[in-house]
């Protein structure tokens, strides 16, 4: 506890340091009215993931560790949910603004161990401005501040404690490195940058609030004989492929723009959405925590999956770049073989059952439905594709899948089976976790 503090007071010395990163959405500061701190911090959040470079698979997990911090330090002063990790009381008078900063910060200097020394001054700055501008807590001298910022601190060691021996840098189970098989259908690495399954890791990190990563296990995919492999087969054929494919510009626009971070997606989403509702920061906390936990546990049981189905000969689980040239040896009658066909948009080096983005997009999309009308206008950020704004959350959501089909690199009935394991993790983490306790308003 004596070095976050510290580091926090170090960090109070450094308000003239530039911030590195320029936001599509409106900062905190620039809003009407007073600071939402929750949705400064997230927005800090999404900037970080974008200034690394995160990649997507990492993405879930670190927004779950941030908003578990952030939710558990505000609430273990609100007292009004039950708490995801630490059951603690913070001290009398302690400020929940300055706790929600503290945690925040704490938790993405822990995890975010890249940062270079401009970006790590950059968030030091940020977190001493966003301590500046509490004043002195309503004439308390800053004694309330300090006790917030050192519950905050306690919160966060606490989170990063605890998700420091949740399996993600374990080395995982044999078969290790994992490659698949070469059975028809089976996965197997894509060659040239593709040698083994990616992002393993996930597949044995314990989630956030589902009991287990097979809770929701999608069951296995269709068989390789039949009309539901064939109609997925010839659909991604004729839309997935590079050039020429049957895909309208526009939707060969969004496929590589969907390829984009999920979580930087769906937290500007559910960010710039609750700002334009006013909600507070008391329903904020809990939003965002919600959508990071669901979408973190949506991750874990989409690897646990994708590994446990590779594993199994019989299992379809090879890409379309895979299973597009060597369809003559899928013992299906209605599919035919195109040597040296190519997919729009690279492929993922992991098996193609079950899809994480698709799931990725149904456990948000699912989260933000339970909280407002469909009809929301946020605007979504890829680097190096240019901004969409959507109108509805229903809209995103359908181009989030329908990219993963027009980008060659997953079949429509993975899609839509991965959307609806991504939903019903998210309703089942917002009915079992941070539950309003009974008699609070």
């Amino acid at each position: 506890m004596t070095n976050s503090l510290a580091i926090a007071r170090r960090a109070i010395l450094m308000v003239g340091v530039a911030l590195f990163i320029s936001s599509t959405a409106k900062t905190a500061q620039e809003s009407e009215g007073p600071v939402n701190q929750v949705l400064e911090w997230n927005q800090n959040f999404i900037d970080t993931l974008i200034a690394t470079n995160t990649a997507n698979s990492s993405s879930q997990r670190l927004g779950a560790i941030v908003h578990t911090a952030i939710f558990d330090a505000y609430n273990g002063i609100e007292r009004t949910y039950t708490p995801i990790v630490v059951d603690g009381t913070a001290p009398p008078g302690a400020s929940r603004r300055a706790a929600v900063i503290a945690a925040a910060y704490a938790t993405i200097r822990g995890i975010f161990t890249s940062l270079s020394p401009m970006q790590l001054n950059a968030l030091e700055a940020r977190y001493a401005a966003s301590l500046a501008a509490l004043g002195d807590d309503d004439g308390g001298g800053g004694e309330s501040r300090k006790r917030g910022i050192a519950w905050g601190m306690e919160v966060a060691a606490a989170v990063l404690a605890w998700r420091a021996t949740d399996g993600f840098s374990s080395p995982p189970p044999p078969p290790f490195p994992f490659v698949g098989g070469q059975a028809a259908g089976q996965w197997r690495p894509t060659g040239l940058s593709c040698v083994a399954m990616s992002a393993l890791g996930l597949a044995f990190t314990s989630p956030f609030v589902v009991a287990s990563t097979t809770q929701f296990d999608p069951g296995p995919p269709r068989s390789l004989v039949g009309q539901p492999y064939t109609d997925d087969f010839t659909i991604v054929k004729q839309f997935g492929r590079s050039t020429p494919s049957a895909r309208s510009a526009e939707q060969t626009e969004l496929a590589p723009f969907w390829e984009g971070n999920a979580s930087v997606h769906w937290n500007q989403a559910t960010n710039q959405i609750a700002r334009a509702n006013h909600l507070s920061i008391s329903d904020s906390n809990r939003l965002l925590a919600l959508l990071n936990i669901a979408m973190a546990d949506t991750a874990f049981t989409i690897w646990s999956a994708k590994r446990h189905y590779g594993l199994v000969s019989t299992a379809v689980t090879w890409r379309p770049i895979t299973a597009i040239p060597l369809a003559d040896t899928d013992g299906n009658g209605d599919t035919d073989a195109e040597a040296g066909w190519l997919p729009l948009v690279t492929t993922p080096c992991h098996p193609e059952y079950p899809a994480g983005h698709p799931s990725q997009n149904g456990a948000a999309a699912t989260v933000l439905l339970s909280h407002f009308a469909d009809s929301q206008t946020f605007t979504l950020t890829t680097a190096g594709r240019p901004n969409r704004t959507y109108a509805s959350i229903s809209q995103a959501r359908a181009d989030g899948n329908n990219a993963r089909v027009w980008g060659g690199m997953h079949y429509p009935s993975t899609v839509a089976v991965s959307d609806a394991v991504g939903q019903a993790i998210a309703n089942y983490v917002n009915l079992n976790a941070m539950q309003r306790i009974h008699g609070r308003p």
